[in-house]
């Protein structure tokens, strides 16, 4: 029995990835982590900072992503974001220039709750990357 579906992600630049050998992905939604396998519900949800795992037939990858929106219908998981990150080929010293601005942005005393919520998601998720 066929367990595969389509997935595509898009950011301003281009097309980032689009792969028809899918088996899971784990997201990170506000909800928190969703896993989406072959004939889930239709949805739309939005992404806070995190790590998207993707398990197919092709191999196992992980991206960082910042924001962005997910649909999910008729097999197909499509994930628009402003900003992705393949977690193999991240550098050491891109994390830490987004850990410094990320630090820089919550001192400043005028963010609201929400995006003081997302900052600090986001601290935590790149302190949680690993270099072994």
């Amino acid at each position: 029995m066929n367990e595969e579906f389509k997935l595509e992600i898009v950011n301003p630049e281009r097309s980032f990835l689009s792969k028809e050998d899918i088996t899971e992905v784990v997201v990170p939604a506000y909800e928190g982590e969703m896993g989406i396998l072959k004939d889930h519900i239709s949805i739309i949800s939005f992404l806070k900072p995190g790590i998207i795992k993707i398990n197919s037939k092709s191999g196992d990858e992980k991206f960082y992503v910042e924001d962005g929106i997910l649909e999910f219908k008729d097999n197909l998981l499509s994930i628009l974001t402003s900003s992705i990150f393949n977690l193999k080929n991240l550098e050491k010293n891109l994390i830490e220039k987004l850990l410094k601005d990320s630090e820089k942005i919550l001192q400043d005393e005028s963010i609201d709750d929400e995006k003081r919520f997302l900052i600090n998601q986001k601290i935590d998720v790149l302190k949680s990357i690993s270099f072994n």
